[in-house]
């Protein structure tokens, strides 16, 4: 057994908890609306506010890390993300839901960035894949089941009880970690950059809520013009300021680097299609199809079992075929993919829904473990934290952006179209706007290198071959 695979357990662990959360909330979502008497598109508030919380303390996780020791970082963070769940379960309206939330995404913040970068600084280098496909198992366990777990509380419970899951798996977490886990500090933590920090958190977050609030009436039409224009403003002062400082927050410098920007921006736009996924999916089949929550869980559950299938055979597709090659076609697959979604009628064979979830699946998470392993092929030791913060808040951001993306489709067909209540034809222009907006990722692709990555997943067989009967 790898020598790794404790270690990855402890962070799989937390990764679990809030993969479970997410697609409790995304199966739930309707049943939450009807009882906070908001409209369901309404409810994407509660994703984006989570993922929004994320991207703005994220950039902090490597700096708090290194400063005060891994253990202590995860730790707290997975504390925090407990005490968000129980505040979820308790919440009565919109605002004290979003409000718990994003207390939710402040510990998500610290607990997932740094236990990846605790897992990357115990492994070799031609380990790299190996560790993330492991890792990524047990974490997989939280998309597989938690459509089924969140539909069945849902339709025969009470949502609020989805949130209080979180509990057991938080503990099991703390004393783990406790146990576990070396207190490890970085070799020379560098300095805060709290101006930076302000600039791009307050930035981000009035862009992206500008984005997610406009044209569903939450608010006035001049408060969302104000959010998008102060978050252009306050990310462009970043801009400047990343570049005259030694030790930005977001050290926009790793954009240099080839691989890692193709996996920055080729990674987001990418992400913007699987962000809207599990906000579309379950709405479509509840509010367009008319089935329960558990109805809906039973059969969104499938994309999580192909992903958990391919990561057993990540590391030798992409010995053979090479990363690039990998990250151009099975793009090109996942987004036909991810439009078919969009064919789906009431007519449309459940069994037929699933296989076409399960194959799509197994490519999305294909695409993702190349695009993880290879943000770091370039990176060295001393910026493994930056570059790791810099990834999660870019993950992020696309996925937030992904469910906006997906409601501003939504909301445009029904629009268009008119009529009193959203129709399934109003999913199905959705589905195809965010597959077109994710196939972009594919331009990005194809500028790297040939050979990129090549020393993260051991050479192609067919040379290692050679190499041996040489």
């Amino acid at each position: 057994m790898p020598r790794y695979v404790v270690t990855a357990l402890i962070v799989a662990c937390a990764i679990f908890m809030e993969t479970l959360d997410g697609t409790v909330i995304a199966t739930s979502l309707p049943a939450i609306a009807a009882d906070l008497h908001e409209d369901p598109i309404t409810l994407k508030l509660a994703l984006t506010s989570y993922l929004l919380s994320l991207a703005i303390f994220i950039p902090a996780s490597g700096w708090a890390a290194d400063k005060f020791g891994a253990r202590t970082i995860f730790r707290g963070a997975i504390l925090v993300f407990t005490f968000g769940s129980i505040l979820c379960g308790f919440s009565s309206t919109l605002w004290e839901f979003v409000a718990a939330r994003m207390i939710q995404g402040f510990g998500g913040a610290m607990m997932v960035p740094v236990g990846r970068l605790v897992l990357l600084r115990s492994v070799a280098r031609s380990e790299v894949v190996g560790a993330l496909s492991y890792i990524m198992i047990p974490a997989l366990l939280g998309p597989l089941f938690g459509p089924l777990i969140g539909g069945f509380i849902t339709t025969y419970f009470h949502w609020r009880w989805i949130f209080f899951v979180n509990v057991p798996i938080g503990i099991l977490g703390i004393g783990l970690v406790s146990l576990f886990i070396k207190n490890v500090h970085g070799e020379a933590p560098w300095p805060l950059d709290v101006k930076g920090f302000a600039l791009s958190g307050v930035g981000l977050a009035s862009l992206l809520f500008g984005l997610t609030v406009a044209g569903n009436g939450v608010m006035g039409k001049g408060l969302v013009a104000a959010l998008l224009f102060c978050g252009a403003v306050l990310l462009t002062a970043y801009w400047f300021h990343a570049r005259r400082t030694k030790f930005p927050i977001l050290d926009l410098r790793l954009l240099a680097l080839p691989t890692f920007r193709s996996s920055i921006v080729g990674g987001s736009l990418f992400r913007i299609g699987i962000g809207a996924l599990p906000f579309l999916l379950p709405l479509m089949l509840q509010v367009g199809f008319g089935m329960s929550p558990f109805q809906s869980g039973s059969v969104t559950f499938v994309a999580a079992a192909g992903a958990m299938l391919m990561k057993v055979t990540a590391v030798p597709i992409l010995r053979w075929f090479g990363f690039r090659t990998v990250l151009v076609f099975d793009a090109l697959i996942s987004c036909v993919f991810l439009a078919s979604y969009g064919l789906f009628t009431r007519a449309t064979p459940i069994f037929l829904m699933m296989g076409l979830l399960l194959f799509g699946g197994f490519f999305r998470s294909l695409e993702f473990t190349a695009i993880n392993a290879i943000t770091y092929a370039e990176v060295d030791s001393a910026a493994m934290s930056r570059a790791t913060s810099f990834a999660a808040v870019a993950q992020q951001l696309s996925l937030s952006l992904g469910i906006a993306v997906g409601a501003f489709g939504i909301e445009a067909s029904h629009a268009l179209r008119g009529g009193p209540h959203l129709a399934v034809v109003d999913f199905h222009w959705a589905f195809v706007l965010v597959a077109v907006a994710s196939a972009t990722s594919i331009l990005w692709f194809l500028h790297l290198p040939k050979d990129a990555g090549t020393d993260l997943a051991g050479p192609p067989r067919h040379k290692a071959a050679r190499q041996a009967s040489g």
